[in-house]
């Protein structure tokens, strides 16, 4: 008997909502707060797979019904963004997945991959007339069928689209997270896996370096395996030229691009299975994109399930939205400044920001003993990554997650005064991090000015950065007028404020350019552990 119309348009209905490429705005997860996320549970808003359709046969779909669903495949699995002519298949439970593998090749299939913990199946669609007839015979056994979206690292964009230039980063990488003294025992003990291209030997990683294939060999050549190797380094390298973050963490490098030098959530998520397995305590992500799938989603719930903290790249696209996984809740989502923590003018933002770091022109290794300078969000995520390790290694108490949230609580607060889609809650600041259990601290600090052009103002944000409130402090300004003074509320612990300053409009105009300077003043009788970070400089051009 031949399918009712309703029965027709209820597996429609199915198919539509399975191959959906879901973009950024469907799912973005909030920000987890600074300190009161540090023992919550972390839970990933992941898409929602499309639940099974009434089981059917083939002979009860017309000619003019196979034919709309195989045009409709066609079309799914051939969109911009996606692996061609490639699906994500998963299965209700263990038994429906080993049927359909026992039938692939009949349904015109090809296996590429199998995670199966999701009971997902990565195939090749050779033969869309016998898959659409795999899909009507057997859809009581599926839970989705999904498209496998490309995730790739993708450079910045040419600087040529701003007038402003960034501060290069260059060697100095620890002296921009605020750290000074010896650091060589940072990460000890502890295990970061890099998804991505493949990390290559370089002394600056030496023996520390470990590999896990997973099914795509250990380096990629080219463009990819550089990547790899730039951002190993930039989380763990030791030598002076490629110094990185944590100097004594363990490396676990998993390939998850293909012979193109992209990746796609399918091995994204098989390579966040097998690292959570292989016990490393942070995954770096320097890779991502702008669609994704229920199968990616739930590798990164299984991770932070597990504890493990997830870091990824926020994109470098001047977008207004993260790419995913860095888009997902409880990953710890990273975009990119400069040296002078200014955000890079490539870097993503968006709501869901947790974090900012050096990411701009950064010195890391390069492939054969080179040594490159580096650029992007896909510099900023190992940094966060190799902070991490460094605040576990010297905390050992912590778990990965409350190590993620002892720097977004400890950050310098960049952009405007408290969280921002531009800065996240602010730019990793290492030093702060690492002296929090100080009692005594003293260290309030200018973290940020911007200048409205609109406004004519300058505004200046000044962050209490010690361990007690403090009050009687003082902002002097000079601005190319005469010397301004400001007091300031008195600061919480941790807190901030925005002071807005008006500028000599004249003297700019007559000149071009003007030099703005600003101090913090400590009360008298209060000594600052840390007055470098007393005074900021800036150049306003007309």
């Amino acid at each position: 008997m031949k399918r009712t119309a309703a029965s027709v348009l209820a597996f429609s209905a199915l198919l539509l909502a399975s191959l959906a490429v879901l973009g950024v705005r469907g799912c973005v997860g909030t920000g987890r707060a600074p300190e009161a996320a540090a023992t919550a549970s972390k839970k990933v808003m992941s898409p929602t797979a499309a639940g099974s359709a009434a089981a059917f046969t083939s002979d009860e779909l017309d000619t003019e019904d196979r034919e709309a669903f195989e045009v409709l495949l066609r079309e799914k699995f051939n969109r911009t963004g996606v692996r061609s002519d490639e699906a994500v298949l998963t299965f209700k439970d263990e038994a429906a997945r080993r049927a359909f593998l026992a039938r692939a090749a009949a349904a015109g299939l090809t296996v590429l991959g199998r995670l199966d913990a999701l009971n997902a199946v990565r195939v090749r669609v050779g033969d869309y007339v016998a898959f659409v007839s795999e899909l009507g015979a057997h859809a009581d056994d599926y839970s989705g069928v999904v498209v496998n979206p490309i995730l790739a690292a993708n450079p910045p964009a040419a600087e040529a689209r701003s007038a402003r230039v960034g501060a290069p980063v260059g060697a100095g990488l620890l002296e921009a997270l605020g750290v000074e003294g010896d650091s060589s025992r940072w990460g000890a003990g502890v295990t970061i896996a890099v998804l991505d291209g493949g990390s290559a030997a370089d002394a600056t990683l030496g023996a520390r370096l470990k590999y896990l294939d997973i099914g795509y060999g250990v380096v990629g050549g080219g463009d990819d395996g550089l990547h790899g190797t730039a951002v190993a380094a930039l989380a763990a390298g030791a030598s002076p030229d490629a110094r990185g973050v944590a100097a004594a963490a363990e490396i676990l490098s998993i390939r998850v691009t293909g012979v193109d030098g992209a990746s796609d959530a399918f091995a994204l998520a098989q390579g966040i299975f097998a690292a959570v397995d292989a016990g490393a305590q942070v995954i770096n992500i320097s890779l991502g994109g702008y669609a994704t799938n229920a199968v990616l989603g739930d590798a990164v719930e299984y991770a932070l399930a597990a504890g493990v903290a997830v870091v990824a790249s926020g994109g470098n696209d001047q977008a207004a939205q993260l790419a995913w996984p860095a888009a997902y809740a409880g990953v710890v989502s990273v975009g990119a400044v400069d040296a002078a923590g200014r955000q890079a003018i490539f870097s993503n933002s968006g709501p869901s920001l947790q974090l900012t770091a050096p990411g701009y022109a950064v010195q890391t290794a390069g492939l054969g003993g080179t040594r490159l300078s580096f650029s992007g969000t896909s510099a900023s995520a190992p940094v966060v990554s190799g902070a991490i390790a460094a605040v576990l290694s010297t905390s050992p108490g912590l778990t990965p997650l409350q190590a993620a949230d002892v720097l977004t609580a400890h950050a310098n607060d960049g952009g405007a005064a408290g969280a921002d889609p531009d800065y996240g809650n602010g730019s990793v600041n290492l030093g702060w991090a690492l002296a929090r259990a100080d009692a005594n601290r003293v260290d309030p600090a200018i973290t940020s000015q911007n200048y409205d052009a609109a406004r004519g103002t300058v505004t200046v944000v000044v962050q209490n950065q010690g361990a007690q409130a403090l009050a009687g402090l003082a902002l002097e300004a000079s601005t190319g007028g005469e010397l301004l003074g400001y007091d300031l509320p008195a600061l919480a612990a941790g807190a901030s404020v925005g002071i807005e300053v008006p500028i000599d409009r004249a003297a700019l105009s007559s000149t071009g350019e003007l030099t703005v300077r600003f101090q913090v003043v400590a009360p008298v009788g209060v000594v600052d552990q840390n007055p470098a970070n007393n005074r900021k400089t800036g150049v306003i051009t007309q």
